[in-house]
């Protein structure tokens, strides 16, 4: 089909190219953006901190250069954007200072320096001088500014706000880009005049009255600092906002000095955004110093801090519902920072360690109980999860969503069956004489704090929390939004147990967030926060492997191959590839490539499997040389995870070649082998480098439950610390216990060292109350993704 040549594109198809060019670059859009990502009018208010200079608030250039060009790129994709440039008073007085300097002789220079400069006179100097370059920059991009001077006293005007909005509307039908800003040379109005009977105190409050007035989609309020934080933004406890709601965060945020530039600062930010978000205008506070910034936030990504009415709605009916569900008598409270919670998980956690393993054991089977004596209940708050998500969600995540009562039951199974293992804290691992009478032991310990973040997965949370109780961990759980009620279900139940059973441990053991915190904030407190578990999408989980310096445990696809070996018995082959689809063909652990030797081609055995597949619903794609000889539709890429009644079948020419298509395609997680030659077998069990290598079985079988662990956090694809399904031991790390008699070093001058190996008995187990939490983060937090940034799975449902 020919492409239609810009001229001949409507407005609708070149915002809808641009939004798929963003995503390309950028990524997805964050849940909470949909609206932003889609807005046509945009109102951008660029800060004295952003236009000038830090030290000599000289005009920053460059940084005006890189905001015209995102302009341009904005106006060239269908959208209309008006500017309020701040920075006429400060380049105004740059240039009366100048005058001023030339115009005096250096005696009075030296004697009485340069003299003050009117801010009106600046204004008046600076006016033309920032419209003069605005003109330059954007002539340059073959675009067109105009600028429009107001005073808050000409709001009062019906006429005029009349005529703004005509003039207005008339520039942007012409791509022109209209540059407000206040009048700052003529303005009447003194510093006690700009309370509430003033339209405007500052440009960002001008900028959310026109945003209202001109009735826009998007406000955008660039400053100097990323967004709003709840301190000082250089302080370490400060936390970025991601979200604004009054309910939740006027308690928590602690403004600090304004801008030295201009009249604003952040605290006429947060007041100009929520006033527009009050007035339906969406609104974002955001660093307009950070490359593409603007670029970024339009496309939908989670930049800077959203005000949205809807969003902060959202989030106070979620703190209230947590709240009901905890104690309906109880006021409402703030809510916990994710950085408090991981601190009284860690705390939680230690009391957790100091219980018996009995006690520990005792505590799942009580969990399971109440899991399944709330079946009704939970089933009941998850069809309202899967009713409000309809028609929201791909079927595949549907089919994750929903739980049924046979699933409970097997959770409780699995909660069971955790509990039976051994005891996995404090098992001694070596025993070693280092001198004599000096002995040293190397022993299992909790990792610490375990930060999971996992989508539209509810049979997940008591799956974790069960191996987090086992094992010893502090837990932090951020769930998706489809499965809101669900998840806060399920983890009342669990604290409630554990609030009963065990009070002093207590439910700060494990905590939900429930407000929608920008998962970015989690991602940095690798302070508190000791290893990362997504569980969900290839997107979720790069981005989050991209982008904290956690460790990180899992993979991020689940590409998995079945390779048919010419002596295979076919109805076995045929049984096991169906299953390996059918079973639940969103998996992670689905096959998603069947490679068949090409002598199966020849004899006819491999139309007896393309009719199992095809009679079992599946549709089959062709690989590169199967499309040419079994006239098959092509797949979309070499790589690819269908995550439905789908996959690629491909032609091989021996299984040299299978494991070289496998090694560079797949995804490290489960490859199968089918066939009756055991020696074939072992050398493909042997060579091939994956988590999870099977001969004769489905690729369904690469599961927590399924291999005896009771559950699993996911399933690793990375080399280092766990590989392959992660249960109770894939959540311990390890420390040393050295007792001695007064030994010292003294440079070794006195010492024999033996280093004898001594026998293990783990009958006399290293003690477990005191026990630190030896952490992944801070030690490991500097490793690159590929050598500590293990990845999880969005694991295959039981």
């Amino acid at each position: 089909m020919r492409r239609r040549s810009p001229a001949t594109m409507s407005m609708s198809d070149i915002a809808e190219g641009f939004i798929k060019h963003t995503e390309q670059t950028f990524g997805a859009a964050h849940p909470t953006r949909e609206k932003v990502k889609n807005a046509r009018r945009i109102v951008v208010k660029v800060g004295t901190a952003v236009v000038t200079r830090g030290k000599d608030q000289r005009l920053a250039l460059g940084r005006l250069g890189a905001l015209v060009e995102q302009l341009e790129a904005l106006v060239r994709s269908g959208r209309q954007m008006i500017l309020v440039s701040s920075g006429s008073v400060s380049v105004g007085r740059q240039k009366l200072r100048q005058s001023q300097i030339l115009n005096s002789s250096p005696l009075e220079m030296q004697i009485s320096g340069p003299g003050t400069v009117c801010s009106r006179a600046a204004a008046a100097a600076g006016q033309s001088g920032l419209m003069a370059l605005y003109d330059s920059l954007f002539g340059l991009m073959d675009c067109q500014a105009a600028q429009v001077l107001v005073t808050s006293n000409d709001f009062a005007d019906a006429d005029f706000r009349k005529n703004l909005s005509a003039t207005t509307e008339d520039l942007l039908s012409m791509n022109v880009v209209p540059v407000f800003n206040e009048n700052d040379a003529i303005s009447s109005r003194t510093t006690a005049e700009v309370g509430a009977a003033s339209p405007f105190r500052d440009n960002d409050g001008l900028a959310a009255l026109l945003a209202v007035e001109l009735q826009a989609d998007l406000l955008v309020l660039l400053t100097d600092v990323d967004g709003l934080y709840t301190g000082p933004p250089t302080a370490e406890s400060s936390l970025m906002i991601e979200t604004y709601c009054p309910a939740v965060h006027d308690e928590m945020v602690k403004i600090g000095v304004n801008s030295k530039g201009g009249r604003g600062g952040m605290t006429a930010k947060m007041q100009a955004a929520w006033m527009a978000a009050q007035q339906g205008v969406t609104t974002i506070i955001a660093n307009g110093k950070a490359s593409d910034s603007l670029l970024q936030l339009v496309s939908g990504q989670a930049v800077g801090t959203l005000f949205d009415l809807e969003e902060s709605q959202y989030m106070q009916e979620r703190m209230e519902a947590e709240r009901q569900s905890q104690d309906p008598e109880a006021p409402p409270q703030v809510p916990d920072s994710s950085r408090e919670l991981a601190i009284k998980a860690r705390d939680a956690s230690r009391s957790l360690q100091a219980l018996s393993s009995q006690d520990r054991a005792n505590l799942l089977h009580q969990i399971a109980d109440a899991i399944e004596s709330e079946t009704e209940k939970i089933l009941q708050e998850n069809e309202k999860d899967c009713q409000e998500a309809k028609g929201k969600i791909s079927e595949q995540l549907m089919q994750r969503l929903k739980l049924k009562p046979e699933k409970i039951k097997q959770l409780g199974a699995g909660l069971r069956s955790i509990a039976s293992q051994d005891e996995p804290v404090g098992k001694i691992l070596s025993r070693m004489e280092i001198a004599e009478g000096l002995e040293l032991e190397k022993v299992t310990a909790p990792i610490g704090v375990l930060l999971i973040i996992f989508e539209a997965r509810p049979d997940a949370l008591p799956q974790i929390a069960a191996l987090a109780i086992r094992s010893g961990n502090g837990l932090l759980l951020k769930g998706g939004k489809e499965a809101a009620r669900s998840n806060a279900c399920l983890h009342k139940i669990i604290t409630d147990t554990i609030a009963q059973e065990q009070p002093g441990v207590g439910r700060d053991v494990i905590s939900l967030i429930t407000t929608r915190e920008d998962v970015d904030n989690l991602l940095r407190l690798n302070d508190v926060i000791d290893l990362v578990i997504p569980r969900g999408s290839n997107a979720l989980v790069t981005h989050i492997q991209e982008n904290t310096k956690i460790a990180v445990l899992g993979h991020a696809d689940g590409i998995c191959h079945i390779y048919i070996d010419p002596d295979c018995d076919i109805d076995m082959a045929c049984k096991i590839c169906v299953d390996s689809k059918i079973d639940y063909p969103a998996a992670c652990n689905a096959v998603e490539k069947i490679l068949v030797h090409e002598a199966l081609a020849k004899d006819g055995r491999l139309f007896k499997l393309q009719t199992a597949l095809r009679d079992a619903n599946i549709a089959i794609y062709g690989g590169e040389r199967s499309c040419k000889y079994l006239s098959l539709p092509r797949a979309p890429s070499p790589r690819h995870e269908y995550g439905t009644a789908a996959l690629t079948l491909e032609l091989v020419e021996s299984m040299d070649d299978a494991i070289e298509h496998l090694h560079a395609n797949g995804s490290g997680h489960t490859e199968c082998i089918v066939t009756d030659n055991k020696g074939t077998a072992e050398e493909f069990l042997r060579r091939v480098d994956a988590a999870c290598v099977n001969h004769n079985s489905s690729t369904r079988f690469s599961d927590g439950f399924r291999y005896g662990l009771g559950a699993e956090v996911g399933i690793s694809t990375s080399r280092i610390h766990a590989r392959g399904p992660v249960g109770v031991e894939g959540l311990l790390t390890t420390r040393f216990l050295l007792r001695g008699s007064g030994q010292t070093v003294e440079k070794d001058a006195h010492i024999q060292y033996t280093h004898k190996p001594l026998p293990i008995d783990n009958n006399a187990r290293a003690p477990v109350a005191a026990m630190a939490n030896v952490g992944l983060g801070p030690a490991t937090s500097g490793a690159p993704n590929g050598a500590n940034g293990q990845t999880v799975s969005n694991n295959g449902q039981h």
